[in-house]
């Protein structure tokens, strides 16, 4: 019987051995791919525009407030109603350009889809199909922070990556 349990694990730990596993780092990908970096600085343009058109809404919203506070003694309870609303409709109009640009839906979200998903899909096929040609087991994203602690470089196939996808690497 420990013959049998012996073989066993002899037979487990030489199939555990025969595994072949890989490292990439998808920063480091990610930054030598120039269309990745020119999706950014279009994201990060337009983000920008956006965030300045959301300030200046604010800042009107900001303005308005003011304005009320300070003819609020002079206002009939009418017209204090009245510019109440307004400034509420105003700032309920700010949130929701707001939510359109940057929810989870918004536009932000689609663009940054549309540009960077077919960059990460394409990486993807090329992890997928190297790690097929190789035999690798895994192959783990060292920049994703699974907390490993050491990895032997022999192992990192990011400019295999690279070059796979048609780009020098660093």
């Amino acid at each position: 019987m420990k013959n049998i349990v012996l073989v066993a694990l002899l037979f487990v730990s030489t199939l555990v051995s025969a595994q072949k596993y890989a490292f990439v780092d998808s920063e480091y990908i990610l930054r030598n791919i120039p269309a990745y970096e020119a999706a950014n600085e279009q994201l990060n343009q337009l983000s920008a525009k956006w965030q300045k058109e959301i300030e200046s809404r604010y800042e009107e919203v900001s303005q308005l407030y003011q304005a009320y506070q300070t003819e609020n003694v002079f206002l009939s309870s009418e017209m204090k109603a009245k510019r109440e609303d307004e400034i509420v409709e105003k700032e309920q109009q700010a949130k929701q350009l707001q939510q359109s640009y940057f929810g989870q839906e918004g536009e932000l979200f689609k663009r940054r889809e549309s540009l960077v998903k077919p960059i990460q899909d394409d990486i993807f096929n090329a992890i997928t199909e190297i790690a097929a040609d190789n035999n690798y087991v895994a192959v783990f994203d060292k920049a994703s922070g699974m907390g490993i602690m050491y990895v032997d470089p022999k192992h990192d196939i990011s400019d295999d990556v690279l070059v796979k996808l048609g780009y020098k690497s660093e």
